[in-house]
Parts: structure tokens; sequence; C-alpha cells
């Protein structure tokens, strides 16, 4: 028994046949219950199954012969593929925040490093210093600076030189680093 349900496309109401029944959306959800699909995302799982279903159909291929069975095993490769998209969200997490602290530094130490940086970058002349931050914290290559700054890649590289070795020197002096 095929449920019927109204779709309404470019002013014509057409029937459109579900492709699961009470029973097999039923067994849907359980297959996905029991795969360790959170109850929020059952819906969405059971809506799946019927798009699969759908595309098989629209695809010139016939409809699978016993269709709750099929449609059992599709669930389950999606509690599954639901499983490794979450383990995929939790490492990701887990490399973002690794980025954000840096394994060898704690925050104290990370805290009056930056506090230097920020002094030894106020003591340098502002062409120095403009091409520093370019450079390392906008993070542009020298071609791009100079391209930014309408001045040669040479005077960039200079620059850079001369601010990197006065900012070290500042760092050294304050017993920074």
């Amino acid at each position: 028994m095929l449920r019927r349900r109204a779709r309404r496309g470019q002013g014509v109401v057409q029937a459109v046949d579900d492709p699961l029944d009470a029973a097999q959306e039923r067994r849907v959800r359980a297959v996905l219950a029991l795969g360790g699909v959170p109850q929020a995302d059952l819906p969405d799982g059971v809506q799946q199954v019927r798009l699969r279903l759908l595309e098989r159909a629209a695809g010139g291929r016939e409809a699978p012969r016993d269709v709750s069975a099929w449609a059992a095993v599709v669930a389950s490769n999606l509690a599954m593929d639901w499983h490794r998209a979450k383990r995929r969200q939790e490492r990701l997490g887990e490399r973002l925040a690794a980025l954000r602290q840096p394994a060898h530094a704690s925050d104290e130490e990370s805290s009056v490093l930056s506090l230097a940086v920020a002094r030894g970058l106020d003591g340098l002349p502002d062409a120095q210093r403009q091409v520093l931050v370019l450079r390392f914290y906008a993070d542009l290559s020298v071609r791009g600076i100079a391209e930014e700054l309408g001045i040669p890649e040479g005077t960039v590289k200079s620059r850079l030189h001369s601010a990197v070795r006065a900012l070290r020197t500042r760092l050294h002096e304050d017993e920074v680093v």
C-alpha cells in the first residue's frame, strides 16, 4: 500500500507515490536509532532513504525486490556515515583547538612575548613596521607586498631584513628570547 502525497509543480498538482509505507518507515527509523543516530536526526535519515529509492527509480533501475530489506541496508549505511561524519568533525575540532594553543609556550609566556613584539614593532620606523606586518600578519608574499606598496621587491626584502634584525635585537635586549 503506497501513500500518496500532493506536490505542486508549475501550478499543477501532481500525485507522487511515497516509496516507503508506514511499516518500512518504522523499520528505517529503528535501524537508524539502533545504529546510534540521535532522535533529532531520524527524520533526515528517513528522507535520505526515500531520496535514494527515488533516485534509483529515476535512474531507470528497477525497484528492489524487497524494499523493506533494501531500505534497512541503506539506513544501516547512513548510520555508519553519520558516525564517520561525527568523528571527522571531532578530529577537525581537535586540530583547530591545537592550532589555537601552541604546545611549547604557556599562556603567560605567550602574553609576555606578544607584548614584547608589539613594543618592538612600535619602535620600528613606519616603512619597516609596514612590511613586517604585511609579511607576517597579513601573510603576503614579497611580491604581493611590493605590488601593494608600489615599491621594488628588493626594497621589500631590504626593509624586511632590517626590521627582523631590529626586532630580534630589541627582544634580546628585553631578555624575552
